[in-house]
């Protein structure tokens, strides 16, 4: 996490640099428009860190050896993958969910499975696809992205073992 903070951080050192160099008005419009996109999504931010501090809490040992282990087998990448359908809100709350499901000790494979489904296949961006390509291409980018999920959870049982040696 920190060097991931460094490299954004120095990202946005380079970005304001730039602004500025072009102009203090530049500058100040930048800032404006970031406060302006910090402050529309710092609610959904916060939600979506709540609910991945209580799902890590919450979720029972038992149940995370049971149905979401890499042991776990079909029966983990199913779930995972529907709950990747789910999902609302997109990476913004799968992305913390993950942490948080990873964290609390569920498998690889069936968090790769999730996060390729959430990715690929969430239910709440359909009317948007709709909206903007139609149904003929939402629904050709569905079927062929409703195996991809169950592909990438298989893959990732599959490497686990050559990747723990």
């Amino acid at each position: 996490m920190k060097v991931t903070a460094i490299i954004l951080f120095f990202t946005l050192a380079v970005l304001m640099s730039l602004a500025l160099w072009q102009s203090q008005e530049t500058f100040n419009l930048g800032w404006r428009n970031s406060v302006q996109q910090l402050l529309r999504f710092l609610p959904i931010l916060v939600i979506a860190m709540l609910i991945a501090g209580f799902a890590e809490t919450l979720l029972p040992k038992n149940v995370v050896e049971r149905w979401l282990s890499d042991s776990s087998g079909w029966r983990g990448i199913g779930l995972a993958w529907l709950a990747g359908i789910l999902t609302p809100g997109g990476s913004i709350i799968g992305l913390p969910l993950i942490a948080a499901l990873y964290k609390a000790g569920v498998g690889i494979s069936v968090l790769m499975t999730y996060a390729t489904s959430f990715a690929t296949l969430s239910i709440l961006r359909l009317p948007l696809e709709v909206g903007f390509y139609g149904w003929r291409l939402t629904g050709i980018r569905v079927v062929v992205s409703l195996v991809l999920p169950i592909i990438a959870g298989v893959l990732t049982q599959l490497m686990l073992p050559l990747l723990e040696r």
